[in-house]
């Protein structure tokens, strides 16, 4: 049987039983509990994804597949877990995602660092350790991916998770 037909089998008794109790056949709670768990899974294939280039070296303007900046590597990582509309650089991405409060940040989110306003560096979110943030980024020319300790609080949380 072609996939098509085993398709159509399977969907027209979900259609029917919605014209016949006037629901949709797909209850809403459920397709958003769907797209949260599509979400999460997302997040922690970036954070992977992210954490395998860890010792790749450091390029300004690169976004991978060995070479990468800071938003180059959020960039690479997200677009490769499935956010195909990420955008490339650092203020771009700040402007994509939903800001949160630093105490709310979970693996996998974003740290956006600034000067007073003006964002210049982003980095994965790993965890708190001893009251400080642990940050998976690409640091600046001469360096390589790696993990590391924020070296200011000056910085903006932001998370592509649904509220």
């Amino acid at each position: 049987m072609s996939a098509q037909f085993v398709t159509r089998i399977l969907v027209l008794p979900l259609l029917l039983t919605a014209l016949v109790l006037g629901t949709s056949a797909v209850e809403p709670s459920s397709a958003e509990a769907a797209t949260k768990v599509t979400r999460a899974e997302k997040i922690k294939k970036a954070h992977r994804i992210a954490t395998r280039q860890i010792g790749d070296r450091y390029r300004y303007g690169a976004a991978g597949p060995d070479r990468f900046d800071c938003s180059g590597l959020t960039y690479f990582a997200f677009r490769k877990a499935g956010f195909t509309d990420f955008p490339r650089t650092s203020r771009a991405q700040y402007r994509h995602v939903r800001t949160i409060r630093k105490s709310q940040l979970r693996r996998g989110d974003l740290v956006f660092f600034h000067d007073g306003g003006r964002v210049y560096h982003v980095a994965i979110f790993l965890r708190r350790k001893d009251g400080r943030v642990k940050i998976l980024h690409a640091p600046s020319s001469g360096t390589r991916v790696k993990r590391d300790f924020a070296w200011t609080t000056k910085f903006y949380a932001g998370t592509l998770r649904r509220k």
